[in-house]
């Protein structure tokens, strides 16, 4: 039988489209991400997040993390095998190896760690010889009859593909961050393999095995058009666009390109997931349909679905399964006040919601696009993490009372899986260019070095505790260059110094500030932000309420559900200062008094962050 990628491919030649139209289209980009090892973290409290995760990347075994492959493939091994969805009666066994070999290839690529590139090409290689072990390209830690039964029963087994996926995610990533061509060689044979798969399936039943609009699919298939288009990217071999548009799934696709808003009662990251694959494809080949879809559902997921730190993901409107009844889905769009249950804002969504983000800004290099990322990074993802043991959480609720539940060392889940990717990769976001211009999105310590362009500018600064930035610029000659700087609405007012001089520039918030000048070596440009408390409420209800100092979302110190007198003006000038430097506050009201720290401070404490306004 001919492959389905041969077909597929075959059609498109004949209608003249596929190389045409597709697979020869130029970026789209208008600003692009520097690559990893030109930004580099300098020391401060961001650092040390950085730094955190890597010593837990250390400490993992990488015999432990390859256990369950070796079983799979007859090989013998007296590993302890891991935990949590790691357990060897779990189907999504095998997913944190990758997350793993994706967080070590980012560190390797900046760092040159030497630990690392021996532990990558130990676990890369007793991968490849479980692969050869295996046959046909197939790798995984469960056997490939859960694919058949996937194939026969369209359930009954715990998402394959989604688990294959994430072994496959990152092989990509490894070969071109380390050069290791083993890693290239598996990736292309573990997608032979997806290719062999298909071409043995009809339309229906392709269908029915990647139909995930109901609550909690069995059968959700992760980011795997992502990976393929990823893989398109590397190789240039447009079989792989054919074969990641199997996944695509047109129900989703055209529906979010014509701006239907089809999210309530779907499991948040599946279909997130998918997104990103979507943009990731559009980024490659420039089709409007990938565009609209994914910019479609950016635009609904933050108008109607996002709390006010950046995250998403809860209770579903239609409880049908455990999980639905709190966490890990959509509800009807701008109600999220009676969503706060202890189990929102998922940490994987988050993270994958940023990438979908960064993706979209290099699109436009639309200011709206930096201000949700920099909210999330300051709200969401840092308070994910904490920061003295490193741990992650599964889910950061946001009522009252609360407390962060973090996952424990030997319980290997999606969440952490994810967090050490993006825990290693905090340098990314902060600065993006064009052959012109450089924007600076992100206000963290760290340094960029422009090779091309003979340009490094090094950033210092304790934001936001502090709300001035500096900024020196080292050039080999005079260059003119447009520097961009991020300015919100949570600065009431910004100052701007160039060589201590400052300029009168008018700035609106929710711009960037543009500096378009020739640039001499040791130029040097200072921001100063004054901000104040502020309050957001919940789309649906203008009682229910969130505080911020200027970027910073406040959480409350509180053990009982938290209720607050007054109106807002009250509530905003009965807030005083106990250490500003460390950012911590205290709020007087109805008799109480409340500690206020930012939600990345919070540790152990019982917490809330949304309080609700009555006056009865």
């Amino acid at each position: 039988m001919y492959s389905y990628i041969f077909i597929s491919v075959l059609i498109s030649i004949l209608s003249g489209l596929f190389y045409q139209d597709v697979s020869n289209k130029s970026s789209p980009e208008k600003a692009r991400p520097f690559p990893n090892a030109s930004v580099t973290l300098n020391e401060s409290w961001i650092k040390q997040r950085e730094a955190l995760n890597t010593e837990y990347l250390k400490s993992l075994d990488p015999e432990r993390l390859l256990h369950n492959f070796r079983v799979n493939a007859g090989i013998p091994s007296n590993a302890e095998p891991l935990e949590g969805w790691e357990a060897s009666n779990i189907g999504l066994r095998g997913h944190f190896a990758s997350h793993y070999l994706s967080a070590v290839s980012v560190l390797i690529e900046k760092y040159k760690d030497s630990l690392f590139v021996q532990r990558l090409n130990y676990i890369i290689d007793e991968l490849y010889e479980c692969q050869q072990a295996l046959g046909k390209g197939y790798l995984s830690a469960f056997p490939e009859h859960d694919f058949d039964m996937l194939e026969t029963r369209f359930g009954s087994v715990w998402a394959p593909y989604y688990t294959y996926q994430k072994i496959m995610q990152d092989l990509p990533d490894t070969y071109t961050r380390t050069g290791n061509k083993k890693a290239y060689e598996m990736v292309t044979s573990m997608a032979a393999y997806v290719d062999i798969r298909m071409s043995k399936l009809d339309n229906e039943t392709i269908e029915k095995i990647l139909y995930t609009a109901v609550a909690n699919p069995l059968n959700e298939p992760g980011a795997m058009n992502e990976v393929l288009y990823k893989l398109y990217k590397v190789s240039k071999d447009p079989k792989y666009l054919a074969l990641g548009k199997i996944f695509d799934r047109d129900w989703l696709l055209i529906t979010l390109s014509k701006n239907e808003d089809i999210m309530s009662g779907l499991h948040s990251n599946t279909h997130l997931a998918l997104v990103n694959g979507f943009a990731k494809r559009y980024s490659f080949t420039g089709e409007p349909v990938y565009h609209n879809a994914a910019s479609n559902f950016w635009n609904m997921l933050t108008l109607h679905h996002t709390y006010a730190n950046g995250s998403n993901s809860g209770p579903g409107p239609n409880v049908v399964t455990q999980t639905s009844l709190s966490a890990e889905h959509r509800g009807v769009p701008h109600h999220l006040s009676n969503t706060m249950t202890k189990e929102i804002a998922e940490s994987c969504v988050t993270h994958n919601t940023q990438n979908l983000t960064s993706t979209l800004f290099t699109w436009s290099a639309d200011p709206e696009y930096a201000k949700a990322y920099i909210g999330t990074f300051y709200n969401s993802v840092l308070a994910l993490q904490s920061a003295r043991s490193g741990k992650v959480v599964y889910h950061l609720p946001l009522g009252s009372p609360r407390t962060k539940k973090y996952l424990k060392e030997n319980d290997f889940r999606c969440c952490n899986g994810s967090s050490i990717g993006a825990f290693a990769q905090l340098n990314s976001g902060i600065y993006y260019h064009n052959d012109s211009t450089i924007w600076v999105n992100l206000y963290v310590p760290s340094k960029v070095n422009w090779k091309e362009r003979g340009i490094e500018i090094v950033q210092t600064g304790n934001f936001p505790a502090d709300p001035s930035i500096e900024f020196t610029i080292s050039a080999e000659r005079k260059s003119l260059l447009n520097l961009k700087l991020l300015v919100t609405s949570w600065t009431q007012n910004t100052e701007v110094f160039v060589n201590n001089e400052k300029k009168n520039i008018k700035i609106i918030p929710g711009s960037f500030i543009s500096l378009n000048r020739e640039w001499k070596n040791k130029d040097k440009v200072k921001l100063v932000f004054h901000y104040e408390f502020y309050i957001k409420t919940m789309p649906d209800d203008k009682n229910v309420i969130a505080l911020f100092y200027g970027p910073v979302l406040f959480a409350f110190e509180c053990k009982s559900e938290l209720i607050l007198k007054g109106n807002k003006d009250d509530i905003l000038n009965n807030i005083n200062v106990l250490d500003k430097e460390g950012n911590t506050f205290s709020l007087v009201n109805d008799g109480k008094e409340y500690l206020l720290r930012p939600l990345y401070n919070i540790e152990d404490q019982s917490y809330g962050v949304y309080a609700t306004i009555r006056n009865y």
